[in-house]
């Protein structure tokens, strides 16, 4: 008995959703404190500081993305490709949700959370079953 609240523990753990989401929440926070220094300490405009600080957690979120979270063996070329497309139309809808929510009372802080958040729950579909997915002979035993 002891050992089922460890079981249960070691299988959220173990999860990929749990996994993408510790990764994402990193790469959240590598964002934001990139957007902050570039729009409020270096003056840069909000359009351009927004869609910087979400390319350059590019690297971050890819690489831990594809190895820890999906433990993914598919082709770097190729998942890097499906993993460009779907930056870009991120990168779009970032940038547009942040500039709309901006003049709100929620600010661009607020816009930030508002796209983190819609982009999270799409993306993890996407990367699960598009971008990580398994090569065709590992189908039969789907990722956790």
């Amino acid at each position: 008995m002891a050992d089922q609240p460890r079981g249960a523990i070691a299988r959220i753990v173990d999860h990929s959703a749990f996994r993408y989401l510790l990764i994402g929440g990193a790469s959240f926070a590598l964002d934001v404190g990139i957007l902050a220094l570039l729009h409020e300490v270096f003056g840069w405009p909000l359009w351009l500081a927004t869609g910087t600080s979400f390319l350059l957690s590019f690297v971050f979120n890819y690489s831990l993305q594809k190895s820890f979270s999906f433990g993914s063996r598919g082709q770097h070329v190729s998942t890097l490709v499906k993993y460009l497309v779907l930056l870009a139309f991120n990168t779009g809808a970032t940038v547009l949700i942040v500039a709309l929510i901006d003049s709100t009372v929620l600010g661009w802080g607020g816009g930030k959370v508002v796209a983190t958040i819609v982009t999270t729950v799409w993306n993890y579909f996407a990367y699960r079953y598009w971008v990580f997915r398994a090569p065709r002979a590992d189908l039969s035993t789907p990722p956790a």
